[in-house]
């Protein structure tokens, strides 16, 4: 995949939620301020060199569709785009919707296909006393989204994982949620014990 760092991300995303193009207002109306001049204007000079972004006569930038390709661009299946994504950064739902400029609905049934293959992983994490799931990369899905860029899109098969895989994974989810919450320790110790009970049950 063309390679882009956290802030070549901020960027193209500004500029596709400015419609394709933006410039210096937008930049100091948008969350890259922190960054300083020197670190945005020598982002800048990157995208520009790797041509996924153009200068225009007025000083504003637009994004080029060399740049859309890698995201935005509707000819890419949307479980490509989020294994791109989540390539350069892990991303919670919202994120990802907000990125990849796509409601939960359509990214939802990719989510679970990739996570169901292992190509990515589910982390429950709080985050300002909510329950945040953050969503990242593992290294076969790093492996498969390296293989399409030789290979295509087509080849590849999602299947369904075995059973037992399946309910690992819920029975371990339960158990992080239940260990970050508010609950009184008794109350997170008899929970967490009866989902050890349950996994001994079924001989998982």
């Amino acid at each position: 995949m063309r390679k882009l760092g956290t802030i070549d991300l901020e960027i193209l995303h500004l500029a596709m939620t400015e419609n394709g193009t933006f410039d210096e207002t937008n930049l100091e109306n948008s969350e890259l301020k922190r960054l300083g001049v020197g670190k945005i204007l020598d982002s800048l000079a990157s995208l520009k060199d790797r041509k996924f972004i153009s200068l225009n006569k007025d000083g504003s930038f637009s994004i080029t569709e060399l740049a859309r390709e890698i995201l935005w661009n509707d000819k890419v299946p949307i479980w490509a785009k989020i294994l791109r994504l989540l390539q350069i950064k892990s991303c919670n739902m919202k994120q990802i919707t907000d990125i990849l400029r796509m409601s939960e609905k359509e990214v939802l049934e990719d989510l679970e296909k990739l996570r169901r293959n292992q190509f990515i992983l589910m982390s429950p994490q709080r985050q300002e006393d909510k329950i945040v799931r953050i969503y990242e990369i593992m290294a076969e899905g790093i492996a498969e989204i390296d293989r399409t860029e030789n290979i295509g899109f087509e080849s590849t098969t999602f299947s369904d994982p075995p059973p037992d895989t399946e309910i690992i994974s819920l029975i371990d989810e339960i158990f992080k949620i239940v260990q970050d919450s508010h609950l009184k320790q008794s109350e997170k110790n008899s929970i967490t014990g009866n989902l050890s009970t349950l996994k001994s049950k079924l001989g998982i």
